[in-house]
């Protein structure tokens, strides 16, 4: 999936060599080549350099966070992906704006406040999350069956499944894309922990 280009003229050390052995993996999540290269971390001037670091960052974002279950990105809080210690290079609150609004603008993350300081990563658009709501409801016979919300995030028919940990805010959206299509109806309960869906699928 990674295009492991490198930029022009970009030198390579006997250092950063080594690290391609050293820093492959973040906990389970193996990480691309360029992730251990000096200039990605640095916005680059030149626009078609630009655009293909961009677009190596944007797939990272997405997979990493895909893989860790990760939903919600602050800017002024530690993100494992923000800095290599290895190589001593951390991204700068440009860099990282910029590759989070590249994200925004095709629709795979949204910016939470109005300052850009927090983002919702979308690893999956809302549509495709409604799809994967259908999808378990009809694999598990959930036919004119009744679920809460918090037992679709976290209840014992979601475990393995994608859904398993989802934001709640993501799945309300989902679900109400379902309901507008007919495909459930969502209920109040007493508390935002027991409000309801019942599916018609």
């Amino acid at each position: 999936m990674y295009n492991h280009c490198r930029f022009p003229g970009a030198l390579v050390s006997t250092h950063t060599r080594l690290t391609l052995i050293e820093m492959q993996k973040l906990g389970d999540f193996k990480l691309p080549n360029f992730f251990n290269y000096p200039p990605y971390f640095t916005l680059q001037p030149v626009r078609d350099t630009r655009e293909k670091q961009i677009q190596l960052w944007k797939e990272l974002v997405l997979e990493f966070c895909r893989s860790q279950k990760i939903f919600i990105i602050s800017l002024e809080e530690d993100f494992p992906l923000f800095s290599n210690p290895t190589i001593e290079r951390s991204l700068s609150h440009e860099a990282k704006e910029a590759f989070l609004s590249a994200l925004v603008a095709e629709g795979r993350a949204e910016w939470i406040d109005k300052g850009h300081k927090k983002c919702l990563v979308l690893w999956h658009r809302i549509q495709d999350w409604a799809d994967i709501i259908l999808n378990f409801a009809k694999d598990n016979g959930l036919e004119d069956s009744v679920m809460t919300v918090e037992e679709l995030r976290s209840g014992v028919e979601s475990r393995g499944t994608e859904l398993h940990g989802i934001d709640r805010t993501v799945l309300m959206r989902a679900l109400k894309v379902l309901e507008n299509k007919g495909k459930l109806a969502i209920f109040k309960g007493t508390s935002t922990d027991d409000d309801g869906v019942k599916f018609s699928v």
